[in-house]
């Protein structure tokens, strides 16, 4: 008997409140994502089983059985044969997974992550029960709920954790409309390669995918792989993409920026048609010691103390040539900052790869309430855009929510067709665009702040994260005109001490 959306979303609901309390609502998606995998991967089993049972009755032997099952479960590892135990339930958990990872050692390896199961002062035996009596009224095996099902249930969880867990979501969830607003831009095609250097959950993949199946292209043959430096959230990326029943993936933890994981047989890196992410904002400690003699410091090694750069570059450097192209998500920063980031950014722009700057409505992110913005990048710009930048801006397209903001359907499409007017975009219902050349963008310094070259939005959009940025801007301009200031008065010879010494 199948369930609804709504059921099942209910229920899954119930088992993460079933930890309410002692756990943290920040780790409920530690314990609660295993547990859901191995639900399912024990039902499918069990119904699998059934189905072989049926098919050849008493002539069923382990062999014939084995092509029937996607995943091997040792005898003992069965969701029923476990969760019944009623002594060290946690190690008894704990054990089994480590089990069923070993039997299937290609594809989950590390899947459940390394919560402390047997750990009863993190999470208590009452906690643990709780969990499991919440997940024994619901059956997850094909007959009662789909893939689509499933996978929407787990975006529904995603979500709700995201909710529950205030900026410490930034690590793991993108809001899905910027997901969404980012692969409409990029339309990954049948039988191209997705890359997400800083895979989080897994969502950029995810959607990718669904966005072929939803328009009826094949989705089977869309090759998805990702990064991430954190160990409980590759593994929900993992989870993700397997109940999103998406078996053509390679996802890999480790420091993308520091040691990044795909290389090609010669050991250079690895090039996608497509690369999306939503990376960590202005990272402090991401290793530019290492950037002095890294082919991908395409314009210049970014600062030591701000990494945007070095992800943007990773990402340009990890498109194909011809096909390839990338989007990423940045704070408004990366537009006008000066130093070592300007050099960059020149050189990008110089190089023709920028296509175009999305700027998008405040609020929308768990980690910051600024605005931020979308960069992107094309190997082979259409000749409509060649040596011009694309200025999109739609901070207006938002309606108010409590915590954030969130865009609608129709402000997410409206986004995408301004961006695709290849020649003229008009700037119709309410997107902001501009095409702008090269000669315009250099003789502002080749700032790309996207009110140089866009009318400002409509007042009753301005919020603190405009100001901020306005006040980021012009401070930026003082610091450069007092140090060209002081560098024409120290030429003269002239006493420097009666101006005051600046302490920028």
């Amino acid at each position: 008997m199948t369930i609804t959306q709504q059921e099942l979303e209910g229920r899954l609901w119930d088992a993460a409140n079933a930890l309410r309390g002692p756990v943290d609502p920040a780790d409920f998606k530690t314990y609660v994502f295993p547990m859901l995998f191995w639900k399912w991967i024990s039902d499918t089993w069990v119904h699998e089983h059934d189905a072989a049972f049926d098919e050849y009755g008493d002539d069923l032997d382990d062999e014939i059985e084995a092509d029937f099952h996607r995943f091997e479960l040792p005898k003992g590892t069965l969701w029923s044969e476990v969760t019944e135990k009623v002594t060290n339930l946690g190690a008894e958990i704990a054990k089994a997974f480590q089990r069923i990872e070993m039997a299937n050692p290609r594809s989950l390896a590390g899947v459940f992550g390394d919560a402390s199961w047997g750990n009863k002062e993190r999470l208590p035996e009452s906690a643990l029960l709780g969990l499991i009596r919440a997940f024994n009224k619901i059956r997850l095996d094909p007959s009662t709920v789909s893939h689509d099902l499933l996978g929407a249930g787990y975006e529904y969880l995603l979500k709700n954790f995201a909710d529950e867990s205030g900026k410490k979501a930034g690590e793991f969830f993108t809001p899905r409309e910027v997901v969404n607003l980012l692969v409409g831009i990029l339309q990954p095609q049948p039988g191209e390669s997705v890359y997400d250097p800083s895979c989080g959950s897994g969502g950029m993949l995810v959607a990718t995918i669904n966005q072929l199946r939803e328009s009826g292209k094949d989705h089977r043959t869309l090759r998805a792989y990702g990064q991430e430096i954190n160990l409980t959230t590759a593994s929900i990326a993992r989870m993700n993409l397997f109940l999103h029943e998406i078996e053509d993936f390679d996802i890999k933890r480790g420091d993308t920026l520091r040691a990044p994981a795909f290389k090609d047989t010669t050991g250079a890196l690895r090039q996608f048609d497509a690369v999306i992410a939503n990376p960590p904002f202005s990272l402090v400690d991401w290793g530019a010691d290492r950037w002095t003699s890294d082919p991908r410091a395409l314009c210049g090694v970014p600062p030591a103390k701000n990494g945007d750069y070095a992800f943007v570059q990773h990402m340009v450097s990890s498109m194909k040539p011809g096909s390839g192209r990338v989007g990423v998500v940045m704070p408004h920063g990366v537009l006008f900052r000066g130093g070592a980031e300007a050099k960059i950014r020149q050189g990008l722009v110089e190089k023709d790869l920028l296509e175009a700057v999305i700027g998008l409505p405040p609020k929308l992110f768990y980690s910051t309430d600024i605005p931020a913005c979308l960069l992107i990048f094309r190997d082979q710009k259409l000749a409509g855009r060649k040596e011009h930048v694309l200025f999109i801006d739609g901070s207006a397209r938002f309606e108010n929510g409590k915590k954030q903001n969130r865009m609608s359907e129709r402000d997410v499409r409206i986004l995408i067709e301004a961006y695709q007017a290849v020649n003229k975009p008009d700037g119709k219902d309410g997107a902001n665009v501009r095409l702008v050349p090269f000669e315009e963008i250099e003789q502002n310094g080749f700032d790309l702040n996207i009110g140089r070259y866009i009318k400002v939005a409509a007042e009753e959009t301005a919020d603190l994260g405009t100001a901020l940025i306005e006040y980021a801007d012009a401070r930026q301009k003082r610091i450069e005109a007092e140090a060209f200031m002081f560098q024409r008065l120290a030429a003269a010879d002239i006493d420097l001490s009666m101006f005051g010494a600046s302490d920028e």
